[in-house]
């Protein structure tokens, strides 16, 4: 199976769903990064570094622009020049980290990229995504409720959609591919992670419900 071909890029999700407006169509795949120089990107790592640690440590909208240059050991105006605000940055850390994940499952060692079978590729991805969506809840829940529908809008979502639906062809034939893709991706929705760790939920628990589910469904 080969799921790296497109027209899109979806590197970035921009402030587009943030403000309610349409997002660019079409399968989205992980597209080649911008050129940049070594001490810019040195630098934007230190902030992401740095912003993903204290949002963590603090939650997002207590954390100031000040204290995460200051995390980070730039100047405020470097890091303004770059992301423009902190929703600007929480969007620049969210594409970093699912650009990441993108890659691994595009071209990484199996099981989450090529090279297994369907079900453990299904499963993979979604022990991965949890650990992500767990790591940045908070980022999760903004954007994809800052609009009505607005996960579903998102490039990353598209991508998610078609790599699951592949393997739901390829592991249950006799399935609705699409509609399935859709129906595993449904727990995945921030604000349902965040109720089920409020109610006790810890990330270990979720993912093996998730996998049980998912083994059920693509091996009955």
């Amino acid at each position: 199976m080969n799921d790296d071909s497109g027209p899109q890029s979806v590197s970035q999700r921009g402030l587009a769903v943030q403000r309610g407006l349409p997002v660019q169509r079409g399968l989205p795949v992980l597209g080649e990064p911008r050129p940049e120089r070594a001490d810019a990107r040195r630098n934007r790592l230190k902030v992401l570094e740095a912003a993903e640690r204290l949002f963590a440590e603090q939650g997002v909208k207590n954390v100031s622009l000040d204290a995460i240059a200051a995390a980070a050991g730039v100047g405020k105006g470097t890091v303004f020049r770059r992301f423009g605000d902190r929703a600007g940055l929480a969007v620049a850390l969210l594409d970093e980290r699912e650009v990441e994940l993108q890659g691994r499952l595009l071209s990484g060692p199996p099981p989450l990229g090529p090279g297994a079978p369907a079900i453990d590729r299904v499963n993979a991805f979604l022990t991965a995504y949890t650990e992500l969506l767990d790591r940045h809840v908070e980022l999760f829940a903004d954007s994809e409720n800052a609009s009505d529908g607005a996960r579903y809008r998102i490039g990353s979502y598209r991508l998610w959609h078609r790599h699951i639906a592949m393997l739901v062809e390829e592991a249950r034939p006799d399935l609705d591919a699409d509609y399935t893709a859709h129906f595993i991706l449904a727990p995945l929705a921030a604000d349902l992670h965040q109720a089920l760790r409020t109610e006790g939920f810890d990330l270990p628990r979720m993912q093996a419900g998730l996998v049980a589910a998912a083994t059920a469904l693509l091996t009955a």
